[in-house]
Parts: C-alpha cells; sequence; structure tokens
C-alpha cells in the first residue's frame, strides 16, 4: 500500500470536495477526491464508472449545486456522498471506486495499492 497526504483538517469543511493528484502525474498515478458531509470524511477515485473520465467540472467542484450529491461534470450523473452509489444517469446501479482514509495528527491520508 502506498500512503499520500491530502490535506490537514481544517483545508476541508463540512459541505466541501476537494481533489488531489497523487503521486508522479506522468507516470499515470490516481487522481482522487474527497467530501466531508455530517462530519465523516468520503473519498474516492476520480473516475466515472460511465466513461472513466475525471467528475470535476471545475477545481474541487464535484457536488451538484445543492451539496447533496457527487455529480459528474460529462453527463450530470448522480451518486451518493456515503456510497458512490449511482442513483441517476447513465451509470445508475455503478458506484464510485472508495479510497480508503487514514486520519493521523498531521490531517488526512489515503492508502492505495501500488
Amino acid at each position: 500500500m502506498q500512503k499520500y497526504f491530502l490535506c490537514r483538517y481544517d483545508e476541508l469543511t463540512e459541505g466541501q470536495s476537494r481533489g488531489f493528484s497523487l503521486g508522479d502525474t506522468a507516470a499515470g498515478t490516481d487522481n482522487v477526491f474527497a467530501v466531508m458531509k455530517d462530519g465523516e470524511i468520503y473519498a474516492y477515485k476520480n473516475s466515472c464508472p460511465h466513461r472513466g473520465i475525471n467528475l470535476d467540472w471545475q477545481e474541487d467542484q464535484f457536488l451538484d449545486p445543492d451539496g447533496a450529491l457527487i455529480q459528474c461534470a460529462s453527463h450530470g450523473a448522480l451518486f451518493v456522498i456515503e456510497s458512490g452509489e449511482c442513483i441517476a444517469g447513465p451509470c445508475a446501479g455503478e458506484a464510485l471506486t472508495p479510497v480508503p482514509i487514514e486520519h493521523t495528527q498531521e490531517g488526512l491520508y489515503v492508502l492505495l495499492a501500488e
């Protein structure tokens, strides 16, 4: 497992999403994003199950206008924040790929298979 630092706790607030590039981008390493909802942090790979493209439409913009669901910028698919399940759009019934999070004194880390 490879451990990547994401951010300090105060850099991710309630109802906010934030994207992260991990490792050497030239090597094609993963991009992930995190969302805080009801005090919990959820992290997923930044890849829509429909076409494998990034979900964000602008930097750190992964949520619908109400901040209630994750939304794919390409075709508007909607995903439940807590589970990553697609509930509307061309990939309904599929899900985002969750990323394990580790909480430390320094902040948040994600753990990815090498």
